[in-house]
């Protein structure tokens, strides 16, 4: 199962986290940032570098069939919920590049893609960014493959680019053998959040559109975060994969 191969990471020590330097996560959606790395986040916060964050979608399709929340308002709350988290991780909440990408349809190729990987690089570079944090390549959700692919196109673009680590959400629980890490594809390691682990457990809390029992309650068909994809959440590491040859 991937869950085995992943645990079997090296472990790495928490002090891992302050050789980052100036470091941007990419977030396909609101609550990956605490569930992929949420610890990693918290580690950075507590150094004091310079940590970013970029949403990819506009996190409005969890509850497609809402009335009581419409769109606009979906966004909204998970705007929110995603400044709470970062807050509560310790990292700047106002420090957030919004995309607007439509939630489960994130592209990948077109003109709204290169808009985005553009807006990306720039503000990669403004941040001067040593550090990326991205989904791994092959999480199993097409929001996530997209937010990958639109950072590898805005990394392109940079003289210098800088270190990738990607972190895994979906690949917990639904990885096909296909779908996880090959050999020379990057070094996988484990990294210890006990200290933090606290602080992201509170982190993923904030994302309580997402938590059973919900806040947008009107729609049966809304997503929400089960027990045993939480459980993953729940440990004193991480599990990352480092980059080692271009995409």
């Amino acid at each position: 199962m991937s869950d085995t191969i992943f645990a079997t990471y090296p472990l790495r020590p928490a002090s891992y986290a302050a050789t980052l330097g100036s470091t941007v996560i990419v977030i396909p959606h609101p609550d990956d940032e605490a569930l992929g790395c949420g610890g990693l986040l918290a580690l950075l916060g507590q150094t004091g570098q310079p940590t970013a964050a970029v949403l990819v979608s506009d996190g409005s399709m969890s509850h497609p069939h809402s009335h009581d929340f419409s769109a606009v308002a979906r966004r909204e709350l998970r705007y929110a919920e995603l400044r709470h988290a970062l807050a509560v991780l310790g990292l700047d909440e106002n420090n957030v590049l919004y995309l607007g990408l439509p939630d489960s349809q994130v592209p990948s190729h077109g003109p709204a893609f290169e808009q985005a990987a553009q807006e990306l690089a720039g503000f990669l570079a403004r941040q001067q960014a040593q550090t990326v944090l991205v989904p791994w390549r092959r999480d199993p959700h097409p929001d996530h493959r997209a937010s990958s692919l639109l950072a590898t196109a805005a990394l392109s673009q940079l003289p210098v680019p800088p270190r990738r680590l990607e972190y895994l959400v979906w690949a917990w629980e639904r990885a096909a053998p296909a779908d996880l890490p090959q050999p020379g594809e990057g070094q996988g390691f484990r990294l210890n959040i006990s200290g933090v682990l606290g602080q992201k457990q509170r982190a993923i809390a904030a994302h309580r559109s997402q938590l059973a029992p919900g806040i947008i309650t009107d729609d049966p068909s809304g997503f929400l975060l089960s027990d045993s994809m939480l459980a993953h959440f729940a440990q004193p590491s991480e599990a990352f994969i480092e980059s080692t040859t271009s995409l």
